[in-house]
């Protein structure tokens, strides 16, 4: 079984144009994702999938594989369908954000072992440990499992919501994705679902869809960059790595 680990670049961002090519303690954001991603060992393959010809450049200087992909996808999943169409021979994709540059390789080996493990899930995907600060805040998306580590729900309330003191310690998703590659093809034309239209959540289509979902849990949380403050923190934290 083959594994490909793909990550969808876009130029454009609403809070931080240009955000893959931002420099994050002399290296590039795509660089320091393309650099975590490329130490897992499960994946056979790392590619950078991009619509932006400066993101195209900075990777090949940097040595990494590139594919261009069409400017109009509104999704990052549909710009990974793309790519996964390119390569027919790989039976999991590993999808991982461009914005991540903290991600962790060991997380990507398990989301791709787990999707080999468990023949009758479409996907797979990744959930750590909910705050308390983070109950109120519709940005952090929570996420239910049954007993057997699958999704039952994806929300941006707090779920499950704690009638008397919680039962189960409460998660937040990670949108880290790993797809058989089938599904992810058929999955990016499907129509938007209406659960998924409510909460603006896209997994939520799978599972109106009745596909399964599984869920690896870890303890880290990586930043994902989505502000000034976010690269100040990603800042810190390599240039105090990397000066040890």
């Amino acid at each position: 079984m083959k594994i490909a680990c793909i990550i969808p670049s876009r130029y454009a961002s609403t809070r931080l144009p240009g955000k893959p090519l931002r420099l994050i303690a002399g290296k590039t954001l795509i660089q320091r994702v393309y650099e975590r991603a490329i130490q897992a060992k499960v994946p056979d393959i790392c590619i950078v999938a991009t619509d932006h010809k400066d993101i195209e450049a900075e990777v090949l200087r940097f040595g990494g594989r590139v594919v261009m992909t069409s400017p109009d996808h509104p999704t990052g999943t549909d710009r990974l369908a793309e790519v996964a169409e390119k390569y027919p021979d790989y039976d999991i994709i590993v999808n991982v954000q461009g914005d991540e540059p903290l991600i962790d390789p060991n997380v990507i080996d398990r989301l791709a072992s787990v999707l080999i493990e468990k023949k009758d899930c479409a996907m797979a995907t990744v959930a750590t440990p909910l705050k308390e600060s983070e109950y109120e805040d519709n940005t952090a998306v929570k996420v239910v499992l049954n007993q057997k580590d699958e999704a039952l729900y994806f929300s941006r309330s707090l779920i499950p919501y704690p009638r008397h003191a919680f039962a189960v310690p409460p998660l937040k998703h990670v949108g880290i994705y790993a797809y058989r590659r089938d599904f992810l093809l058929q999955y990016a034309k499907l129509e938007q679902t209406p659960l998924e239209k409510t909460e603006s959540l896209e997994q939520l289509r799978a599972l109106e869809m009745g596909y399964h979902i599984a869920v690896i849990k870890t303890e880290s949380e990586d930043i994902g960059i989505d502000t000034e403050a976010d690269l100040a923190r990603a800042e810190a934290y390599f240039k105090r790595r990397e000066n040890k």
